[in-house]
């Protein structure tokens, strides 16, 4: 299964690269995890890989198309998260970008978008110096399970709450950007705890250099992106949100 699925990252990866002039380390960067924190959160985040792992074999039984549109939107997460922004103010221990996990959690579900986020980390830490193994549980748990979980909740209630398909996915999309760099400001800000230092105060104020610098608008744009791209999906292949089960029925016109 996982076959499938890595070749379409890995040509991804390609095309990104030959164009690339400059590699900046993104996500939490190698090195900055104490080994207490590499285990603990590479802990945290093996059951989620694990259980997204079982829904894609169960899912792709039932539909048919599954594996390339998990490959496609794997893509997509792999592309989105590669823009790279570096933040001054932290000092090189981690940089900003577009996560693509809200629109992947929305069309696959949270678990398979854990796994999605999981396999793009560990491709960008391996050939890109995009984050790093030894942080690759704590990135997962930041961009791929806040992210994508947050997201797909953020759905739901604005689906629950009858908003337009444009304003469901908007929110999805900046939601999970929002958790993503709310996870990755928990994780950091827990490092100053040995040093003596006040762990809600610098988790607040990594946070707010993020939302202050480029996330904050990030944000908004990546949940107009995502907000536009259901809208598109909806308005051309109706069907495909239906089986997928983003909306109940496809016949059934809704406000987009």
């Amino acid at each position: 299964m996982l076959s499938r699925i890595i070749p379409v990252f890995t040509l991804s990866f390609f095309l990104f690269f030959a164009a690339a002039n400059t590699a900046y380390a993104m996500h939490i960067t190698e090195g900055i995890l104490p080994f207490r924190w590499v285990i603990t959160w590479f802990a945290v985040s093996v059951p989620f890989v694990g259980i997204g792992v079982y829904h894609v074999k169960r899912k792709k039984k039932k539909m048919p198309s599954y594996l390339p549109l998990v490959g496609m939107l794997g893509a997509a997460v792999f592309v989105f998260s590669c823009f790279p922004i570096p933040v001054i103010a932290l000092n090189g221990m981690a940089t900003s970008h577009p996560c693509g996990t809200g629109m992947s959690a929305v069309l696959l579900g949270p678990f398979v978008s854990v796994l999605v986020a999981t396999i793009a980390l560990l491709i960008q830490a391996l050939f890109l110096a995009h984050g790093g193994l030894t942080t690759l549980g704590g990135n997962i748990f930041s961009m791929g399970i806040l992210g994508s979980f947050s997201g797909y909740f953020a759905f739901k209630i604005a689906q629950r709450c009858k908003l337009p398909l444009f304003w469901c996915g908007f929110l999805a999309g900046m939601i999970s950007d929002v958790f993503t760099y709310l996870g990755t400001s928990i994780e950091l800000g827990l490092l100053v705890i040995n040093t003596g230092g006040s762990f809600f105060k610098a988790a607040a104020e990594i946070f707010g250099v993020f939302m202050m610098t480029s996330q904050g608008i990030l944000c908004i744009v990546e949940g107009v992106v995502v907000g536009f791209v259901l809208v598109f999906i909806y308005k051309r292949r109706p069907g495909i949100l239906f089986h997928l089960g983003v909306v109940k029925d496809d016949t059934k016109p809704m406000q987009t």
